[in-house]
């Protein structure tokens, strides 16, 4: 089960941190992906990081800005957001999955396990 948490409303220019913790299971294996759904839009990637070597993938719209990092030891993995715009608003989900090729972690169909969302909000 994978728990989602550190959402909040924050003004344009600030920050906030997310942090995806796994219970039942260890993401030790695992790669983790960050998407988001906005109102009205289908649910895009983010930000994922590989088990393997902790390779890294950004969608081109948060690199610079989000920072995606695991912690093996507390299981968890944390999406760093900073410098947030309006249009980041989202509601933001982490999943998990394991096999994953670093090529395909983009992709959400490739991830099995869901996490439920927790709302981001920036207002400008």
């Amino acid at each position: 089960q994978l728990q989602a948490c550190g959402g909040g409303l924050v003004q344009a220019g600030g920050s906030l941190r997310l942090a995806c913790a796994a219970s039942g299971r260890t993401f030790r294996t695992y790669a983790v992906g960050w998407f988001r759904q906005a109102p009205g839009k289908e649910r895009e990637f983010v930000a994922a990081i590989h088990w393997s070597d902790r390779a890294t993938s950004y969608a081109e719209s948060v690199k610079g800005r989000f920072t995606v990092s695991r912690d093996n030891v507390e299981n968890t993995v944390y999406l760093q957001m900073n410098s947030l715009k309006p249009e980041d608003t989202a509601v933001y989900y982490c999943a998990a999955s394991q096999g994953i090729l670093i090529m395909t972690m983009k992709n959400l169909e490739r991830y099995p396990y869901w996490g439920q969302g927790t709302q981001v909000t920036v207002s400008s």
